[in-house]
């Protein structure tokens, strides 16, 4: 703490500033960028830090200042100079992969660095051996597209137009690239001039102090709130990637031993696999972890007491020392050695907060959310009408986990306020026909709280294309909870039903699809949580009568018999219910805490982990 006396009066303003500064500028790059992903799937996030590299806001997650500083002293930086990178290995863990562009502008007052603006994206070409600079069998990580170290794009306010232009020259989109760095840096350059304003209104020192004060109330509430909610002790628990693009579909293997003591968390990743030969590789073990500190800590968010409460905390540097991060030696998943590829490297971090997740899991009973895989990339390349390259790309969501007081959610996005490509911009912007859009029945895995539905999309090229595709979970399923199910994992159908039919594998870079191939998307459901002869009957009617469930999983799942009435419309045969279930409950054994679906045992040769029971016990 600065020792300065806050002001609560200001402590507010100043919090208050910093969320609209931040959302602010989100908004300005929402609106004057070029490219799908940024402007119409909002895959990007903005981020605020003061000179010390902390972050000090938390609606989401976002890059880091470190890298920028490392290079740059701050007495190197002036008024008017813009930093950018891209660097993977260079970013000390806050950029995943090379298509996420990172500006970075100095805050100043009366001369001195006091804060930072930061901005980073999911763009759509940076270079590399494919479309969309995401290369699924890529062995490297020159193959991924053009790296960039942190650089000054822009002296004093002059553009580095000779850096601008090799950059831009890489890209398949060079319009798009360009005007999204334009957008970038026009938006960091106001919310720094938002963010000047507040020091000079109030003084570097009260502003300051109130920084530290933010910070320290977020560690404070999530030691007291919920940390201790985890008893002391040690807890073990793992979960795998299913492929990596270049050797055969096996399990990646992500551990975690989790102990709860004095008030902290240690991670402790050993026993994670050897990086892979593939792009699923997340280069997580610089700066002591920072980045995946928190990235991982909103996780924690749900031993919150309430939805309503667990909305309310914000995840900012104030979580940095409660958690400390052990990373195997290097030549891990998560420590890859330079120049091993990474640009799907979502298969290593996204699994990290569904390992993080079922750790805590086994800690508390059970009360945490079931599994979730919300982030796939899909879509189509090729030539236009009017001969022109064209690149569609989508990140689309799945269900989310069920709860132990609520399902999970419908297609949702791990990114917050990310969605799909609208269907009326994909039409007229790309050569493509959307010919449905729905949720996918039966999805959800199964449980006492269903989890949530993944999307069922058709799409049918009019010119001939090629379909891109990163996705995991096409194998292995988001595993449910407590006696829950796991969900439907991802699948890619072309020629659903014809002739062509043929499923793809998870990663894919140049699959043909012929004019007028329909090609079917199916994104993962989420797991469900407890077990699902609990029930209440007619709230699987109710899934059953908004598409959700079908009436053979609603017998076959759930143990529910439906008859209709004389409108058509399904009804609970209770006495018939009560007595399927009754057999059922006899006939089965003992149940694992976590269920891993069917794709489990075609990779392990099993049905479950040895981690997957409760201290050796079983739920019944």
């Amino acid at each position: 703490m600065s020792g300065i006396a806050v002001d609560p009066i200001v402590l507010q303003v100043v919090e208050g500033t910093l969320a609209s500064v931040e959302a602010e500028v989100e908004a300005a790059i929402e609106r004057t960028s070029r490219s799908p992903m940024i402007r119409e799937a909002r895959d990007f996030r903005a981020g605020l830090h003061d000179r010390r590299c902390r972050k000090l806001t938390g609606r989401s997650y976002s890059a880091l200042v470190q890298p920028v500083v490392r290079d740059f002293p701050l007495e190197s930086m002036a008024p008017g100079d813009v930093f950018f990178h891209n660097d993977v290995y260079g970013s000390e863990g806050g950029i995943g992969h090379l298509p996420d562009l990172c500006v970075s502008v100095p805050v100043f007052d009366d001369g001195a660095v006091v804060a930072f603006v930061q901005a980073f994206g999911h763009h759509d070409d940076i270079g590399g051996a494919v479309p969309g600079s995401m290369p699924s069998h890529a062995t490297s990580a020159y193959q991924e597209g053009l790296i960039v170290p942190p650089v000054r794009i822009y002296r004093a306010g002059a553009p580095n137009e000779d850096l601008i232009k090799v950059m831009v020259r890489n890209s398949r989109l060079p319009d798009s690239l360009r005007g999204d760095l334009d957008s970038e840096v026009a938006a960091c350059r106001m919310g720094a001039e938002r963010l000047g304003d507040l020091f000079r209104r109030y003084g570097r020192a009260q502003v300051e102090a109130c920084f530290d004060a933010i910070l320290d109330r977020t560690t404070r509430t999530f030691e007291r709130e919920l940390l201790a909610k985890i008893p002391d002790g040690t807890y073990v628990w793992e979960d795998y990637a299913e492929h990596d693009g270049v050797d055969p579909p096996r399990l990646h293997t992500q551990r975690m031993a989790l102990t709860k003591r004095e008030g902290r968390l240690v991670i402790d990743f050993a026993g994670t696999s050897a990086q892979a030969k593939g792009p699923i590789n997340h280069a997580g073990d610089y700066a002591d972890g920072v980045f995946l500190k928190k990235w991982l800590a909103p996780i924690l968010r749900n031993l919150a007491d309430s939805p309503e409460r667990m909305a309310e905390l914000d995840v900012n540097e104030g979580v940095v020392p409660l958690i400390e991060l052990r990373f195997p030696p290097p030549g891990t998943l998560l420590t890859p050695v330079f120049p091993a590829p990474t640009n799907a490297r979502t298969f290593v971090i996204l699994r990290l907060l569904g390992i993080l997740a079922g750790v805590i899991a086994k800690a508390v009973g059970g009360r945490m959310p079931a599994d979730q895989e919300t982030i796939r990339y899909t879509g189509f390349h090729g030539v236009d009408g009017a001969g022109q390259f064209y690149l569609m790309r989508e990140v689309l969501g799945g269900g989310s986990g069920g709860r132990h007081y609520a399902d999970g959610s419908d297609t949702i996005h791990v990114v917050p306020d990310s969605k799909n490509l609208p269907v009326e911009f994909t039409e007229t912007r790309f050569p493509l026909l959307v010919e449905r859009l729905a949720l996918a029945t039966d999805s959800g895995g199964a449980g006492f709280r269903r989890g949530g539905l993944g999307y069922l999309k058709e799409l049918r090229p009019l010119r001939d294309s090629a379909f891109l595709c990163v996705a995991d979970r096409s194998i292995l399923s988001c595993w449910g909870l407590r006696g829950g199910k796991a969900g439907a994992p991802f699948r890619v159908t072309v020629d659903p039903g014809g002739p062509g039919e043929r499923v793809l594998p998870g990663l894919v870079d140049d699959e043909p699809i012929p004019a007028g191939t329909l090609v079917r998307i199916e994104t993962t459901g989420g797991g469900g949580w407890g077990d699902p002869l609990e029930r209440e009957p007619e709230m699987v009617a109710l899934d059953v009568l908004e598409g959700k469930v079908s009436a053979r999983a609603a017998r076959e799942d759930y143990g529910v018999i439906l008859t209709e009435d004389a409108e058509g419309e399904a009804r609970v045969d209770d006495a018939a219910t009560r007595a399927l279930r009754a057999e059922r409950r006899a006939a089965r054994g003992p149940q694992p805490f976590f269920d891993r679906g069917p794709g489990y045992r075609q990779l392990a040769g099993a049905d479950h982990a040895s981690v997957d029971f409760l201290d050796g016990a079983q739920t019944g």
